[in-house]
């Protein structure tokens, strides 16, 4: 953490040329040190789980009598079977591993320490006795010797339920789990309430799982498009407007084609020759084949009529592409912040969710209703999570927000840099230190703020989620209302504090004083903010609907070559969803360098004015572009004079 110092200079009057990223200072310190405080909280948990967790009942596992499995046992009082040496019994199996308790998110099965898992099925007693009898691994209860499975009465009840599936140890956690995708199928049949037919689920499941190579492919193809249209907005800006229309106009009309092709070539092939199993199959291609297709051309229609509204409008958005364009260009490591915040993100994920894990570890042993041993928290220790589950939602936020500061940094040291040989060598890692240095705590209020939204939201989602179909109509539409308008103002402030960073970037001011300042500016050009934010946004909505298409498109052709033995309407939407996120992830840090280019060329009309001393900082193809699009608008008859005033000072710099 750097040393910061006050800022020292007293308030500039208005004669006095105004000249950003000149005073640097500490921003919002307390809610630095109330951020560090909090994460040294988070450090303690972690700390207190792994002291008293146990890590070993963690990675080695333990059965239902308290033994951990791989080492020597201490006995616990009351407790049967416990005590045991398992040094050679070093992973957890259970009886019966498809009895899932959902409510619980626990398997409601005997678990016990044995030498090795099965590899194969086992059908019969005959055949877990001889399993045990040649690897030394006993499936059955600690009471019962190998020699007594086929002969003993109790053996249906201290066995494992048959047959017993083929199963393989997960790596690092000694778990012996099952290889067949049947179990998965339960547990998604109890999650997914609306699937009417179980069997239409085990074949989606299968058809994921015979698809997982065809898929991994096309979700790096996806990531392979998302870079390349990142190379392609850097070089040809001001054609890729038309580049992205053009293409989006033949992929959509390419894809429904292809859809209404394969559609009636699948109706009209035989059916007499294909077998009972594949014949299902078929027919759940057939179905999905005709919504896909139905779907796509009314995603097609809406797409052309959005298009055909803002024709006139598309232009508009060259000239500010090519000033982004210009930023990409001199700023080429903004390409790859994505992958640092990702990277981020799963570093701190991990983090969370292993010490969550020890969590789960922490605790005594008691003994419950069936007699075996589960491990519980009492005290006020049991509530900890909570704090743990606010500090997963606030330090992801402050991570985005880093990014967001990070980039905004960049761009504003960009935009006010009038010669741009003068800019730094890597602005990313000068914005990074001046980040650090002197605006994390902004950065940690401003997070802070996203996650006082997004905690009562997750709550209402929770009750609404708990109470489906035992509320009333009113309390259900009550709920939903809540939920929609902690929705709105989610995103309204996290738009509100990308531009509060962008102010806090160039002035060097507090938070609350950035986002008042933001936000003012926002309103006085709320007509600009709605020609170019939404025009551009669109434009950058169309790239990501080029990548989903083209991916999709290539995941058609790939997967229609096993309609026969698969089902891949699941794998098609995973690749698209997956699709979508990437390009999402990519064309968002180009959408935040159009958002930042915008706030800074209207801090920079409301200071300056072109004359001697008070020169514009903006790129001369910006001017032109705001000129052309209010002369376009004049010639439209939607001018104002207004607005015709606040481009005065840019006329006089002509």
């Amino acid at each position: 953490m750097g040393c910061c110092s006050s800022a020292s200079s007293a308030a500039q009057s208005s004669k006095r040329e105004w000249k950003p990223l000149e005073d640097r200072s500490c921003t919002d310190v307390p809610w630095l040190l109330l951020f560090i405080l909090f994460c040294i909280g988070m450090g303690f948990i972690c700390g207190f789980s792994v002291a008293t967790g146990a890590a070993a009942r963690l990675v080695s596992g333990y059965d239902s009598y308290g033994n951990i499995c791989g080492q020597k046992n201490a006995k616990l009082e009351a407790i049967p079977n416990s005590g045991m040496d398992h040094t050679h019994r070093k992973y957890v199996f259970f009886l019966d591993p498809c009895n899932l308790d959902l409510i619980n998110r626990k398997i409601k099965s005997v678990a016990l320490c044995v030498t090795a898992c099965p590899r194969q099925e086992l059908k019969t007693l005959s055949e877990v006795q001889k399993f045990a009898e040649m690897n030394g691994s006993a499936l059955c209860s600690y009471n019962l010797k190998p020699s007594e499975y086929t002969t003993s009465s109790k053996a249906s009840v201290l066995c494992p339920k048959l047959p017993v599936p083929a199963s393989a140890p997960i790596p690092f956690f000694h778990r012996c789990a099952p290889v067949n995708i049947s179990c998965y199928a339960k547990f998604a049949e109890a999650l997914i309430t609306f699937v009417s037919d179980n069997s239409v689920l085990h074949r989606l499941i299968s058809g994921v799982m015979t698809s997982k190579e065809t898929i991994l492919g096309l979700c790096l193809l996806s990531l392979v498009l998302s870079m390349i249209l990142m190379v392609i907005i850097r070089y040809i800006s001001r054609v890729l407007v038309w580049i992205v229309t053009i293409l989006v106009i033949l992929g959509s009309l390419g894809g429904t084609g292809v859809l209404w092709w394969l559609y009636a070539k699948q109706k009209k092939s035989p059916k007499e020759t294909v077998i009972p199993e594949q014949l299902q199959i078929a027919e759940d291609n057939l179905r999905a084949l005709l919504i896909y297709a139905i779907s796509a051309t009314v995603f097609t229609v809406i797409l052309f009529l959005i298009m055909l509204v803002m024709r006139k409008r598309v232009a508009l958005t060259i000239a500010l592409f090519h000033v982004a364009g210009k930023v990409f260009i001199h700023l080429p490591l903004l390409v790859f912040q994505p992958f640092w915040t990702f990277f981020a993100l799963v570093l701190f994920w991990v983090y969370w969710i292993m010490t969550l894990l020890f969590l789960g570890t922490t605790g005594s042993a008691v003994q419950n209703d069936q007699g075996f041993v589960e491990f519980r928290v009492s005290g006020p220790l049991q509530y900890v999570w909570w704090y743990h589950v606010v500090g997963l939602i606030w330090i992801s936020e402050f991570i985005l927000a880093c990014q967001q500061m990070t980039v905004a940094g960049a761009v504003v040291t960009y935009y006010f840099t009038r010669d741009k040989r003068n800019l730094p060598f890597t602005p990313i890692l000068a914005s990074v230190n001046r980040l650090i240095r002197y605006h994390l705590g902004t950065v940690a209020k401003g997070s802070f703020i996203i996650t006082l939204v997004k905690i009562p939201r997750m709550i209402l989602m929770y009750m609404h989620s708990q109470l489906k179909g035992k509320e009333n109509a009113c309390a259900r539409c009550v709920l939903k209302s809540c939920i929609c308008c902690l929705w709105c103002l989610e995103k309204c402030l996290n738009y509100l504090n990308q531009n509060a960073y962008t102010a806090t970037a160039i002035n060097s001011t507090n938070f609350c004083t950035s986002a008042k300042d933001a936000f003012v500016i926002l309103v006085e050009n709320a007509l600009r903010v709605a020609a170019i934010n939404t025009v551009g946004d669109f434009m950058l909505f169309l790239g990501k609907v080029l990548i989903v298409c083209s991916t999709g498109l290539a995941g058609i052709m790939l997967l229609n070559y096993q309609q026969d033995y698969t089902v891949w309407v699941l794998p098609l939407i995973i690749v698209c969803l997956f699709a979508f996120l990437v390009a999402h992830c990519f064309l968002s840090i180009y959408e935040m360098v159009v958002d930042v280019l915008f706030l800074c060329f209207a801090i920079d009309t409301k200071y300056n004015d072109g004359s001697p001393g008070r020169e514009f900082y903006m790129d001369k193809v910006l001017m032109e572009f705001v000129e052309n699009s209010r002369k376009a608008m004049k010639e439209a008859g939607k001018g104002g004079v207004a607005d015709a005033r606040e481009l005065k000072p840019m006329l006089k710099r002509r």
